[in-house]
C-alpha cells in the first residue's frame, strides 16, 4: 500500500481540513527566527485552502509539557505564516475549539498541541476531540512521521481511506528517503556525524548492510578511535559505547564495507577561547588535548569518496560546528556532497544549517526536514504516521 496523495481526496471541496503541519519553529521574543518549515508547509496549504471550506492547521512547538505555556505558543507562528501566505490567519488558542464560526474560506492555526498530555500520549479521546469537526485529515509534517502522537497516529487512524492524505512535503520525503533506502545506486555512501554513537546505532547498524562506504565524523568517531586502542584525551566519548563501535566496526569488515575514520583532527585545549589549535594524525591525539573537528587530510579524503559516489545520505557535523574556527571539516562535507554526481539527501539540523552556511542548498536533490524521522526511516523500522496514513 503507497501513501494517499491530495489528489486522492474525495469531496474534499467546501468541506473542513485539518492539516497535521510541522511548524516547530525557532522563535525568540515572539520572532520566528528561522521560517524554513513554514515555507515547506506552504504547497500543501494553498493547495487545500483553494478547494476547502475552512482548513484548520495544527502543529506542536517547542519542549511544551502537557500544560499551556506562553514560552512555545504558536501565535508567533500565525504571524509568519500569515505574511508568508500573504492572507489572514485566524489564530485559534486552543487546539481542541472547533472553529465553528469561522467563515468559509478561513484559515486557522490551532494553538500547541503538546500544551495537552493527551497528545504524545496518543490519547484515542484527545485525537477524537481534535478530529470531530474535521471531515478530512491531510499530514504534511515528516518531522514527527516517527513520533506515535496523537495528531499523527490515531488521528490519522480514525480516518477512512479518501478522508486522509499526505501532502506534498510528506510526499517528497518520503519518496526521496524510499530511493536511498530501497535499491540506492551504488557506490552508496553514507556520511554520519555528531556527538554520540547511542543516538545513532540503529542507523549506523542498518548502514553497514546497505552503504559501499561510511564516513564518520564528529564526537561519534572518538568513540571509534577508542575502540580500535587510540588515545583520546580530553575529547568527548561514549566509554560505555566502545562494545558497540567494536561490533559496527567488526560487521563493516566482515562485509568489506570501507568504514573511513579520519586520518587527522583538529584538537584544541578548548571549545571556548582556545589558546592552542593544532593538526595531528588521529594516533597522536594529546592526552591534554580534545578533538573539535576532522583534519584537511580527512577532509580530502571524504571528498575523494564522495566526489565517486552515486548515492549519498548525511546526517550529523563532522565538530563542533557551531563554533566558527571548527567548523571547516563540516562545510567542507557540505562542499563535497554539492559537488558529488551523486543523488545526495541531508537531513538533522546541523547539516542543513552547513549546506545552507556553504551556499549550496540548491545543489543538493533534497533537504529533509526531520533529521529524526530521517534517521529512523533508512533503520526500515515503521514509521507510525506513514503507517497510519497507509491503513
Amino acid at each position: 500500500m503507497s501513501l494517499p496523495s491530495l489528489a486522492e481526496l474525495e469531496n474534499v471541496d467546501g468541506e473542513r481540513v485539518l492539516a497535521r503541519l510541522d511548524l516547530n519553529v525557532p522563535v525568540r521574543d515572539g520572532v520566528v527566527l528561522d521560517d524554513t518549515r513554514i515555507v515547506a508547509a506552504l504547497p500543501t496549504l494553498r493547495w487545500l485552502t483553494e478547494r476547502a471550506d475552512v482548513v484548520a492547521a495544527c502543529s506542536h512547538l517547542g519542549k511544551a509539557k502537557g500544560a499551556p505555556d506562553p514560552a512555545y505558543s504558536l501565535a508567533p507562528v500565525a504571524a509568519a505564516l500569515e505574511l508568508a501566505l500573504d492572507r489572514p490567519v485566524r489564530f485559534i488558542p486552543d487546539c481542541l475549539d472547533t472553529g465553528n464560526d469561522a467563515e468559509p474560506g478561513s484559515l486557522l492555526l490551532l494553538e500547541n498541541l503538546r500544551f495537552h498530555p493527551g497528545e504524545k500520549a496518543n490519547d484515542p479521546e484527545f485525537a477524537a476531540r481534535l478530529t470531530e469537526p474535521y471531515s478530512h485529515y491531510v499530514n504534511d509534517a515528516f518531522g514527527t512521521a516517527h513520533r506515535a502522537h496523537a495528531s499523527v497516529e490515531a488521528a490519522a487512524r480514525s480516518y477512512p481511506r479518501g478522508r486522509k492524505a499526505a501532502g506534498f512535503l510528506m510526499e517528497r520525503e518520503v519518496a526521496a528517503l524510499d530511493r536511498v533506502v530501497d535499491e540506492p545506486e551504488q557506490p552508496f555512501v553514507a556520511v554520519v556525524g555528531g556527538a554520540k554513537v547511542s543516538s545513532k546505532t540503529a542507523p549506523l547498524e542498518a548502514l553497514v548492510g546497505r552503504v559501499s562506504s561510511l564516513l564518520i565524523g564528529g564526537g561519534m568517531a572518538n568513540t571509534f578511535f577508542l575502540a580500535q586502542g587510540l588515545e583520546v584525551g580530553r575529547s568527548l566519548v561514549e566509554e560505555e559505547m566502545v562494545g558497540t563501535a567494536r561490533s559496527v566496526l567488526a560487521a563493516a569488515a566482515k562485509r568489506g564495507i570501507e568504514f573511513v575514520l579520519p586520518i587527522d583532527v583538529v584538537i584544541a585545549d578548548a571549545i571556548d577561547n582556545p589558546k592552542r589549535v593544532d593538526v595531528v594524525a588521529s594516533d597522536a591525539i594529546p592526552a591534554d588535548k580534545m578533538v573539535v573537528d576532522i583534519g584537511p587530510e580527512a577532509r580530502a579524503r571524504y571528498r575523494e569518496v564522495l566526489s565517486a559516489a552515486r548515492t549519498v545520505f548525511w546526517n550529523g557535523p563532522m565538530g563542533v560546528f557551531e563554533v566558527a574556527d571548527f567548523a571547516a571539516g563540516t562545510l567542507a562535507v557540505a562542499e563535497a556532497l554539492a559537488a558529488s554526481p551523486a543523488f545526495t539527501v541531508v537531513g538533522g539540523g546541523e547539516s542543513v544549517m552547513a549546506v545552507r552556511q556553504a551556499g549550496v542548498i540548491g545543489d543538493i536533490d533534497h533537504v529533509s526536514t526531520g533529521g529524526g524521522a530521517s534517521l529512523q526511516f533508512i533503520t526500515g523500522e515503521s514509521m507510525p504516521a506513514i503507517a497510519a496514513l497507509e491503513s
